[in-house]
């Protein structure tokens, strides 16, 4: 079944969060019993290096890794080349905790790629942690891939027909055992990914790593972000741009979907097979809340991108109140365009605890409503008699919502409007992004007056779904999870839980 962190929700408090799990039937349980989070998560970051000079690159992925970290935080690992020997090391846990100096001490080598890992597809466990390091009659490989297949199943199982055995529950090694294979005939390890390229469907950004090369590949649609920079001898693969900046690397351009590129001591070069192939189909979602907001994607910035979409929800959803707050840190640069298109003063309403990891202890039953004081405190000066515009990226289930509109009122509040910057969630994600089931969203069953009275909100207003491209200039992206017009048809059976659809 679908997996779900064991960290706590903000809760609303008990009578009023009753109210919420009613209406919602008591749905939205995963099989042990754990609340399923009311907010998203990335499936993944990747980052990979080579220094042309041979000296040690591990402590630049580990940067580059800790850069985004946002991208996920229950497993991390590194992988090196150094001699024709590839080494790793992989734990459960944040970036600072699994890489200690004396390990990354042992990760010699001139070449290396790294990934950081929230889980979407298989369990969360230290065996799904990546890098992915396959041994075959070739030599060694590593892999590390961002993204969701949506015949991954399907895949998985014709192989294991033909004897495939496989260690792990994620996709990713699918695409690694499809390299593998096709790399005992190909003359290449990058022929050998245009191979696979053949027979995998949906979303990913990969990086493999042979003894003596990177070989990065992103999908045709260009579902996830993949940019190729440099600094002095070393070329840098990375998910955001936020990681090349962390090492002080140039950026270059983003990989075009479709394109393969290949690093080798010769430098890079190109393999354009599959562009142009589909309609890229980006993931809105990174602009609106995944990627970093000092990362530019496909030429347009994170940062701008929220701006907008808080200027189109002031001409949108305009009214009158005294202060517009966002909910840290997503919603702040969107509260920000709305505060300069309506004119509105933007102020600070919350303080967050940014020391809170994944693993702090859930409450128990009876500290429900202090659970989402553990991260999130209301500045009751600020807001103490005032009417508030409160402005969040997304709205799941309802309940993080729902929990921050109480808050605000207990701390004085006279008005509470709340306005999101991105359309109402009705369909779940295939592509890598742990959007539930729509029987567990809010929006797929309830009006947008309805969710107002369960939030609590004197009004509320999303982002309107034909004034996206404003956010991205034009860019060409996916909007499935809102429209459900989705660039690849959906699988027979869900990927993030192996259950019929």
């Amino acid at each position: 079944m679908r997996r779900f962190t064991e960290e706590s929700v903000w809760r609303k408090s008990v009578d009023q969060e009753d109210i919420v799990e009613k209406q919602l039937q008591n749905k939205g349980r995963s099989e042990c019993g754990t609340d399923i989070k009311d907010e998203l998560h990335e499936e993944c970051g990747v980052f990979g290096a080579y220094n042309l000079k041979g000296e040690d690159i591990a402590n630049w992925v580990y940067y580059g890794l800790f850069s985004l970290q946002h991208r996920g935080q229950e497993s991390c690992g590194i992988a090196v080349s150094e001699n024709r020997d590839i080494r790793y090391y992989k734990d459960m846990g944040l970036v600072s905790e699994v890489f200690t100096p004396e390990n990354l001490d042992k990760l010699h080598g001139d070449i290396a790629v790294g990934h950081v890992r929230y889980s979407t597809a298989g369990s969360s466990v230290r065996a799904n942690a990546q890098p992915l390091v396959t041994k075959y009659i070739k030599g060694t490989l590593a892999i590390v891939h961002n993204g969701n297949l949506v015949n991954a199943v399907d895949l998985r199982e014709e192989l294991e027909k033909n004897g495939a055995i496989f260690q792990t529950t994620i996709d990713s090694e699918v695409i690694a055992y499809l390299v593998a294979k096709e790399r005992v005939t190909s003359r290449s390890v990058e022929e050998a990914v245009a191979k696979a390229m053949q027979y995998i469907k949906g979303a990913y950004s990969l990086l493999v790593m042979s003894p003596r090369k990177i070989t990065a590949a992103r999908d045709p649609f260009g579902f996830k972000p993949l940019c190729l920079g440099k600094r002095d001898d070393t070329y840098v693969v990375a998910s955001e741009t936020c990681a090349l900046d962390t090492v002080g690397a140039e950026f270059i351009r983003d990989l075009e979907p479709g394109e393969i590129i290949t690093i080798t001591e010769d430098g890079v070069k190109s393999n354009r097979q599959y562009c142009n192939m589909f309609k890229p189909a980006r993931c809105i979602f990174e602009y609106i809340y995944f990627a970093r907001p000092d990362s530019v994607i496909d030429d347009v910035s994170v940062f701008a991108s929220r701006i907008m979409a808080g200027r189109i929800l002031a001409q949108s959803h305009p009214v009158e109140a005294d202060m517009v707050v966002g909910v840290p840190e997503s919603g702040n640069a969107a509260a920000m365009g709305y505060s300069l298109e309506s004119g509105i003063p933007y102020g600070q309403a919350f303080v967050k605890n940014t020391y809170v990891g994944r693993t702090f202890i859930k409450p128990k039953q009876s500290m429900r409503e202090q659970s989402v004081k553990i991260k999130l405190n209301v500045l009751k000066e600020n807001v103490k008699g005032k009417r508030i515009i409160m402005v969040d990226d997304s709205i799941v289930r309802g309940t993080t919502s729902a929990n921050i509109v109480t808050m605000l009122r207990n701390a004085g509040a006279t008005e509470v409007h709340v306005r999101i910057s991105s359309p109402p969630f009705k369909f779940p994600c295939y592509f890598g992004t742990d959007i539930p089931s729509g029987d567990q969203l809010i929006a797929n069953h309830h009006t947008i007056d309805e969710i107002r009275q369960l939030l609590g909100a004197d009004s509320l207003g999303y982002l309107d779904c034909d004034r996206m491209n404003e956010m991205v200039k034009d860019l060409e992206y996916c909007d499935a999870c809102f429209t459900g017009n989705y660039p690849v048809d959906p699988p027979t059976r869900d990927i993030r839980g192996d259950m019929e659809v």
